[in-house]
């Protein structure tokens, strides 16, 4: 039994949930999510309330209900207020600014570091921070891992790009004798 999924989502305000031909669709303020459900999770919208149950017994539904579950909590939370996720970027002489509907990063290459801002998602760049933020939670997260992956941490000088909660492990330098 999953736990995640046997709990019921409760639709906030201004915030409209519907299914239809195995797409859910979710509607709020800032703007509309949709999502395929596959046919072995059974959504159910009723009173403000949204329910997930497999629709039939096997492994792959029921890893699939606390999945989906988690997705429809992630997309109507994401409607009401935006996902976040910051960076910074560590180095001498590492820069990141964004330049129309581009972030443009100096990271120690002989070339800049050039990456297009997708559509749904908003970037900003200030002294090293790096913002990301939208209303899809999977679509943030993954171009923030895109960003990082230009320039991860290295664990001598901690030089590079990372996430503003994560914690790079130093090591010990050269020894002189």
């Amino acid at each position: 039994m999953s736990r995640i999924g046997k709990q019921p989502i409760t639709i906030p305000e201004k915030t409209e949930v519907t299914i239809s031909e195995g797409v859910l669709t979710v509607k709020g303020p800032l703007g509309e999510l949709t999502r395929e459900i596959k046919p072995e999770v059974e959504v159910k919208i009723e009173g403000g309330v949204v329910t997930t149950t497999p629709a039939i017994d096997s492994v792959f539904a029921r890893s699939l209900w606390g999945t989906y579950s988690s997705h429809i909590q992630n997309m109507v939370n994401g409607v009401n207020k935006p996902f976040e996720k910051k960076l910074i970027v560590e180095g001498v002489g590492f820069k990141s600014n964004v330049n129309g509907k581009d972030l443009v990063m100096s990271l120690g290459f002989s070339h800049d570091v050039i990456m297009s801002i997708p559509e749904d998602l908003t970037v900003t760049a200030e002294k090293n921070v790096i913002t990301v933020s939208g209303i899809d939670k999977e679509r943030v997260g993954s171009f923030t891992a895109d960003i990082r992956v230009n320039k991860k941490p290295e664990p001598y000088k901690g030089k590079g790009i990372r996430y503003i909660d994560e914690v790079v492990r130093r090591k010990q330098g050269k020894k002189t004798a």
